[in-house]
């Protein structure tokens, strides 16, 4: 019987030109991203260069010589702490395998690079790669060549070799002719200047002719203090780049947790609909992230934010943020001071809060409905519209606390000017404004809803007084005669103010059926008839029994004009007089004039003024 055999370990064997292709393709977003993990690799090495020695050299940085006509390598320059050669063996030679490590194995905190793969950023762009670097921990320099057939040398530098090579890092490498563009001297000043205008290093930038560019200014968006307050005005300049204006307000926002630390600028105008948040993300001054959108929380759709993080943890293409606890910890912290900056302008400037909300209003409103933490703290402040004016929502619930309001603008218009001030009426037919509406009896204790019809607030009216109730009568019937041709049926009440002679009333399906036939008068026979037919099945199921909807002419009994009709008016003026009342409340109700009605207008003013000249 044989015995078992225990299986042999092998490792893995990396195909570096797939290594490489992966990298291109699905992690990182374009070769330009070379030149940020050079740069990245570069600060990590004076990072742990200071460590080792215990100081940090303010000259320590990094010089990036583009290539030229005599000299066609690109070179890339650090002060670091350099490899040894068992180093160089042992972290060049394995992907993934990262210096920035400690003993066990786990990720150190001030580095930004901690993956181990952005050397090979560099094949995306060359297919030969030269390391050259001398160890601040002591011995000869080393030189390691790697190519993209997967192979690589390594040889300790003596002699002349090793002569004037000072502790640090050089990385060389030719471009190849499709990308010799990204590694001219204005490219490279570009991207240097992209990513890492903020780092706290020297960078430097040949421009071809011997002269250098040096990249670098403070972050003024992540100052505190007094030096914030210094540097107010750059920061309010920054804010006019990120928002594409000058800012609404500039707010300081930091978190704890991460050690994160900058500034939210308020747009000056409504985002475009759908439009996703772009804040710009910084880890130890290297952006990481122009586009940021999940660092604030959803409802502060109005605030672009850039700020510079100790603590947040990158992707490992280090262009994006990894949504975990940290992540997490900062949202809700940013979003807190966003919170409070809100707050304080209730307290301390309700004009400029007012301000704000008039501008971001619809998208404020759209968020009310999903987000209860912003429902929260924002809907008292949002304004309505309602029939004694325009006010805040915490106006109209301290002064109304049973909220009356309509769930279209027509029957707002409708009723609006005949409610009386006490039992005023919001117009809830703007988008979202109903469902806010509903909203309030949750968000606010003893707020009640009624939902306000226009023949409920037309039953409401009182009739006039019993000794009129005959007269009144007759003016219905003889009003009635008139406005048959148009499908209106008259009714008098009392209401205020006693100037307004008529009201047009009419609820949501007899104006709908009123569209149809505007409809029907302007298409093709085709939809003419598809309209038709729906109108034909309407009145079909309101004939069995329940009276069709028709729109109300509401004459007002205590308007003179209205008494006078009632007496004894001539056939041809009375006529003439309802026609004009009935088009003055279509005008006032903002309904549109149908060909028929505008015919009205016109006849019933001709034959007035020929009456007149008659007489």
């Amino acid at each position: 019987m044989t015995g078992e055999q225990t299986p042999a370990t092998r490792p893995f064997l990396v195909d570096l030109r797939g290594v490489v292709d992966l990298l291109s393709r699905h992690i990182y977003s374009g070769p330009h991203v070379f030149l940020r993990e050079l740069i990245q690799n570069g600060r990590d090495a004076i990072t742990a260069r200071a460590e080792h020695e215990g100081r940090r050299d303010a000259a320590w940085g990094v010089r990036i010589h583009p290539p030229t006509a005599d000299e066609p390598a690109l070179r890339f320059e650090d002060d670091g702490v350099g490899l040894t050669a068992d180093e160089v063996g042992e972290l060049l030679a394995t992907v993934g395998r990262s210096s920035k490590r400690d003993l066990f194995d786990l990720p150190r905190a001030g580095f930004l690079g901690q993956f181990g793969i952005g050397l090979l950023s560099c094949f995306m762009i060359a297919d030969r790669i030269v390391v050259r670097s001398r160890s601040a921990r002591g011995g000869d320099p080393v030189e390691w060549v790697g190519s993209t057939d997967g192979t690589f040398t390594v040889r300790v530098l003596e002699g002349a070799e090793a002569s004037g090579i000072a502790v640090g890092t050089t990385v060389s490498l030719v471009p190849r002719a499709d990308e010799a563009e990204l590694c001219s001297p204005t490219s490279l000043c570009e991207l240097a200047r992209r990513y890492a205008e903020y780092l706290p290093i020297p960078i430097l930038v040949g421009t071809g002719d011997g002269s250098f560019d040096g990249i670098g200014r403070p972050a003024v968006f992540a100052l505190t203090g007094e030096a914030r307050a210094e540097a107010r005005d750059r920061i309010a300049e920054l804010g006019r780049d990120v928002v594409g204006g000058a800012p609404f307000e500039v707010i300081e926002v930091h978190s704890t947790a991460t050690d994160t630390h900058g500034t939210a600028y308020v747009l000056p105008f409504p985002p475009t609909p759908g439009a996703r948040q772009a804040n710009r993300v910084y880890l130890g001054g290297m952006l990481v992230d122009p586009r940021a959108d999940e660092l604030l929380p959803d409802w502060a759709f109005f605030a672009r934010a850039v700020v510079d993080s100790n603590g947040l943890r990158p992707t490992a293409s280090r262009e994006h943020l990894i949504e975990d606890e940290s992540l997490e910890a900062t949202r809700a912290e940013l979003g807190a001071a966003i919170r409070a900056w809100v707050m304080r302008l209730a307290v301390e400037r309700p004009a400029r809060l007012a301000e704000f909300v008039g501008i971001h209003h619809l998208g404020l409103k759209s968020l009310l409905l999903h987000d209860d933490e912003l429902a929260g703290f924002i809907t008292r402040w949002l304004t309505v519209e309602t029939s004694i004016g325009v006010m805040t929502i915490d106006e109209l619930v301290r002064s109304h606390p049973h909220v009356r309001f309509t769930e279209t603008v027509d029957e707002f218009r409708q009723i609006a000017g005949i409610v009386p001030a006490s039992r005023a009426v919001v117009n809830g037919g703007y988008v979202h404004e109903a469902d806010i509406l509903r909203r309030l009896p949750l968000l606010f204790d003893g707020v009640t809803l009624e939902r306000v019809t226009v023949s409920g607030e037309l039953d409401s009216l009182d009739p006039p007084p019993l000794a009129d109730r005959a007269a009144a009568l007759a003016l219905e019937t003889r009003a009635g005669a008139v406005l048959a041709e148009v499908g209106c049926e008259p009714s008098v009440r009392r209401f205020s103010p006693g100037d307004l002679a008529s009201l047009y009333l009419a609820d949501a399906e007899v104006l709908r059926s009123i569209t149809r036939g505007a409809a029907r008068d302007l298409t093709g026979p085709l939809w003419s008839g598809v309209l038709g037919r729906i109108d034909g099945n309407r009145s079909s199921l309101t004939s069995g029994g329940a009276e069709a909807a028709r729109a109300k002419l509401c004459l007002n009994w205590d308007n003179t004009l209205v008494r006078t009709l009632a007496g004894e008016v001539d056939d041809a003026v009375f006529d003439r007089t309802i026609r004009l009342l009935y088009v003055q409340a279509l005008l006032a109700g903002h309904r549109p004039l149908r060909a028929s009605e505008r015919a009205m207008l016109t006849g019933a003013l001709t034959d007035l003024v020929a009456l007149s000249l008659a007489r």
